[in-house]
């Protein structure tokens, strides 16, 4: 499986970024994709994750802001990011995966991962 992050950068709080992830060497229809995000010093955690039939599921702080989505046809899981604030500064991470019910487990590696920084 290879994962690639992009879309990061550098915006001001209240600001707004998508961030994509394309995947390949899977039949990425059939599979659960999430984005996970680790900040400096922090261990990763698991931001959200989209099942095959574009169920979806997000972590607490972030729900009503971010807005996960999948194109099957281009092989991309797309993250939106809206109002965001200084504590979403981290590395975001996409995952290839399953879930059962509201729990993710991952099982794919994890790419490069694609940098967001909320400053002013």
């Amino acid at each position: 499986v290879q994962l690639q992050a992009s879309g990061g950068g550098l915006v001001q709080p209240g600001g707004s970024l998508r961030l994509s992830c394309a995947a390949s060497g899977i039949i990425f229809s059939k599979n659960v994709m999430a984005w996970y995000r680790q900040a400096p010093g922090e261990q990763r955690e698991l931001v959200a994750f989209v099942t095959s039939s574009d169920s979806t599921s997000y972590k607490g702080s972030v729900e009503g802001r971010f807005t996960i989505s999948r194109d099957n046809a281009k092989n991309t899981v797309y993250l939106q990011l809206n109002s965001l604030k200084p504590e979403d500064t981290a590395v975001y991470y996409c995952n290839v995966g399953y879930n059962r019910g509201t729990y993710y487990y991952p099982l794919s590696g994890w790419g490069q991962g694609t940098l967001v920084t909320v400053s002013s």
